[in-house]
């Protein structure tokens, strides 16, 4: 069977107006990440990110560091992430949310728990897509990087929490809090690995972090 990663991209640049920017920690992150797969001896086949800038860095970042051509990576758009600041905006009225990130942080999120809830229930109007169109467009994605691998090959799929939170709680049959929850906790460059049979995955290892448990990276644990 064929053994995918399922990877979230590395810190970005939260905080800032301009979310979808790799922090110089995240680069090392994603270095770390692709010494962790080259020392592992893990070869890629087939490597797919979404299109945005933070997922693809991420992936440019580890592919160099192991050998393999950053220019192998394809993208598609199904595996991007939700539009937070649109949930964000429909929840809240359009409150600024780099304001609230930083005057009350723990704050902003349970806000945001709230927010991502009521988007799960339909309970929101002016947002880009449905709880179900991000199902759809996700798992296309998903069958994009997984459809032809042979039982030998191994994927590397380079995406975001919301994304990998909502594509686990559908393998797991997990409901919406669930995933919603899967997403919240999900660190920058966590991975997943998950085996391939035909159309069907299941998962064998859920937001390992190996590359960053050594005493001397604690500090590099981030989930935004």
């Amino acid at each position: 069977m064929a053994l995918l990663f399922l990877v979230r991209h590395a810190q970005a640049s939260f905080g800032t107006h301009d979310y979808d920017r790799l922090s110089d920690q995240g680069r090392q992150q994603s270095r770390w990440l692709g010494e962790y797969f080259k020392e592992r001896g893990v070869v890629f086949s087939r490597v797919v990110t979404g299109t945005l800038k933070r997922q693809r860095d991420t992936a440019t970042e580890l592919l160099s560091v192991m050998s393999m051509d950053p220019a192998m990576a394809q993208s598609h758009a199904g595996l991007n992430e939700y539009h937070g600041d649109r949930i964000w905006a429909a929840h809240t009225g359009g409150a600024d949310p780099v304001a609230r990130q930083k005057a009350d942080y723990r704050g902003y999120w349970q806000t945001f728990r709230e927010g991502m809830l009521a988007w799960s229930q339909d309970r929101l109007t002016d947002v880009p897509e449905s709880w179900a169109d991000f199902a759809v467009r996700i798992h296309a994605g998903l069958a994009h990087a997984t459809t032809g691998l042979g039982r030998d090959d191994t994927a590397l799929v380079v995406s975001s929490g919301g994304a990998i939170g909502r594509l686990l709680g559908d393998i797991t049959g997990a409901s919406a809090a669930v995933a919603i929850e899967f997403n919240l906790q999900f660190r920058n460059t966590g991975f997943c690995e998950l085996v391939a049979n035909g159309d069907r995955l299941r998962l064998t290892s859920f937001n390992n972090i190996p590359h960053l448990e050594r005493a001397d990276r604690r500090g590099a644990i981030t989930f935004a």
